[in-house]
């Protein structure tokens, strides 16, 4: 039987928003229960007698759920796109299709990429304080130096602040005109990779993200997913400074599979 709590919690837990969206969400009278706008943030729902309204539209409680996707290079990372090119949501199954996705790779960039319906999580994780530890391969152009990778460390400047790496390295030197470098980056800002290897005159032509945190992208092949398991779940929640608290069991479904 599930017990009564907050309605921000509710909400967090319906996979509506972070527990600190959920408060204003109910501050600006957007949310009704059993008809009744809410404004009082101590109010407590009863999820199986309350009816819980968000913009006029029923939210529930749904099992909370982890997918780890394995996008690959020249897929949008969005919901839909107009131009009908393919999206990160025609490869997660039909059941999983209204989870949000953690921290987005841009249409070139492929990798690890997290879907969940966590709320506070989602917040947690992504959140400039939580400082996550993202880690790339990425294939540039030329052979950088020692002092391109001071610099890296060091901060390149970029125009929406600095780019800081950690743990730059050359992987091997794929010919004398491109190499394979292995870095790290706490923030996740739009191409930030890209933009900083531009700067210090090593262009990107493939990138991979290969860890998020405590998850690792491992053999998992291009276009297929699987769900975290709950130790992963545990890991990461920590990551983000939040309680490892018991995670749902996952669905009983294969380690690897394809998008339909």
């Amino acid at each position: 039987m599930t017990e009564e709590m907050r309605l921000q919690k509710y909400l967090s837990r319906a996979g509506v928003a972070s527990r600190r969206e959920a408060e204003r969400l109910i501050l600006q009278g957007r949310v009704r229960m059993n008809g009744e706008r809410v404004v009082e943030l101590g109010t407590r729902v009863d999820p199986a007698t309350d009816r819980v309204e968000v913009d006029g539209k029923a939210v529930g409680l749904q099992a909370t759920r982890w997918i780890l996707l394995h996008k690959p290079r020249g897929v949008l990372t969005t919901r839909r796109d107009p131009e009908g090119r393919p999206t990160v949501y025609s490869l997660l199954p039909e059941n999983a299709r209204d989870l949000p996705y953690l921290g987005r790779l841009d249409r070139n960039t492929e990798g690890l990429l997290v879907f969940t319906n966590s709320g506070d999580a989602l917040h947690a994780l992504t959140h400039p304080s939580s400082r996550v530890p993202r880690r790339y391969l990425a294939r540039v152009v030329g052979v950088p130096d020692a002092g391109a990778i001071q610099a890296l460390e060091a901060g390149v400047e970029l125009e929406d602040g600095i780019a800081r790496f950690e743990d730059v390295a050359v992987v091997r030197k794929l010919s004398e005109e491109s190499a394979l470098l292995k870095l790290t980056l706490r923030e996740g800002r739009k191409r930030e990779v890209r933009r900083a290897m531009e700067a210090v005159g090593h262009p990107v032509r493939g990138l991979r993200r290969t860890a998020f945190g405590p998850l690792r992208l491992g053999d998992l092949p291009s276009g297929s997913w699987r769900d975290l398991t709950p130790q992963e779940i545990s890991a990461l929640r920590q990551a983000g400074g939040m309680s490892a608290r018991p995670a749902n069991k996952p669905a009983n479904k294969p380690a690897n599979r394809k998008g339909s």
